[in-house]
């Protein structure tokens, strides 16, 4: 399969096992719920009354004082208690998906995203300096203000220089995720990150 160069008219040559392959949506949706529910910290909870801080003194004994009886002021009755029935999180509970399936489906995607004309190539970028305006430079050379780019290998320099531009998101071909891909309308990837591309999904 040939995928364009940005801001050129030839194509380049580029592996069918990974971009020209059946798209397999629901192996995608999978992926993506597998990896959007894996991400989640699971940490998020209310409350009980063991929970809340305080409360380990008796409020006042426990006869004679015409009161009601009470042993703690974190009851659930008391204002600022813990809750009676506090929710869990359930979001802790990994979903396994195995590499096999892993592997199909990112070149599901990624050979959705040719199909769909979202993908071009470009050559190596690099600056010789982690200044922001260096790489705009770099990017108006090539036509490209907003989408995603994957490069070989991400360095110091483009990873400070890329903090500040809006819209541009640079990552290392050795972590790319399914979210990260369909999020953007545009791909660049470096022509050197493409073998590293099927080391990974082949």
């Amino acid at each position: 399969m040939d995928l364009p160069v940005i801001n050129s008219k030839s194509k380049t040559s580029v592996s069918d096992v990974i971009f020209k392959q059946p798209v397999n949506d629901e192996l995608i949706t999978q992926l993506v719920n597998s990896f959007v529910a894996n991400s989640h910290q699971g940490t998020k909870a209310q409350k009980n009354r063991s929970d809340v801080r305080g409360g380990g003194k008796k409020p006042w004994r426990q006869k004679g004082t015409g009161r009601a009886r009470a042993g703690t002021i974190r009851s659930p009755i008391w204002r600022g208690g813990g809750v009676t029935f506090a929710a869990r999180s359930k979001s802790a509970n990994p979903k396994k998906i195995n590499k096999k399936m892993y592997k199909s489906a990112m070149r599901s995607i990624f050979s959705s995203l040719a199909e769909d004309n979202k993908i071009s190539l470009t050559k190596e970028i690099s600056i010789p300096n982690p200044k922001t305006k260096e790489l705009l430079e770099v990017l108006k050379k090539i036509d490209f203000n907003k989408g995603l780019i994957i490069v070989s290998e991400m360095n110091s320099n483009l990873e400070l220089a890329s903090r500040n531009i809006p819209h541009i998101e640079i990552i290392d071909s050795k972590f790319i995720d399914p979210i990260k891909l369909l999020r953007h309308n545009s791909i660049l990837i470096s022509e050197d990150s493409l073998p590293k591309l099927e080391e990974l999904f082949v």
